[in-house]
């Protein structure tokens, strides 16, 4: 454990942060889930609207450093090419 003052606050923020990516995180991955779950079920109408709540979150985690903006894109093109082969 941190002995200065100045050490004992940063850790105190460090955990603060990661509890709040820690939801941030499971906020994404159930969106995620939303648009994957509707793919498996072949509803493309529900994937579609699934996957456009999803975008935005993703680039927002992207945004805020929860995630690499390289990540969401992926994650963003994989999931659109999966719409597109429903039809």
């Amino acid at each position: 454990m941190a002995n200065i003052a100045s050490a004992r606050k940063r850790a105190r923020q460090a955990e603060q942060q990661r509890r709040h990516n820690q939801a941030r995180r499971s906020m994404m991955r159930g969106k995620l889930k939303q648009v994957t779950a509707a793919v498996a079920k072949g509803d493309k109408a529900a994937a579609e609207a699934a996957y456009a709540d999803a975008v935005p979150v993703l680039d927002r985690m992207a945004t805020r450093g929860v995630i690499h903006k390289n990540k969401a894109a992926r994650h963003k093109s994989r999931l659109a090419q999966q719409i597109k082969q429903l039809s």
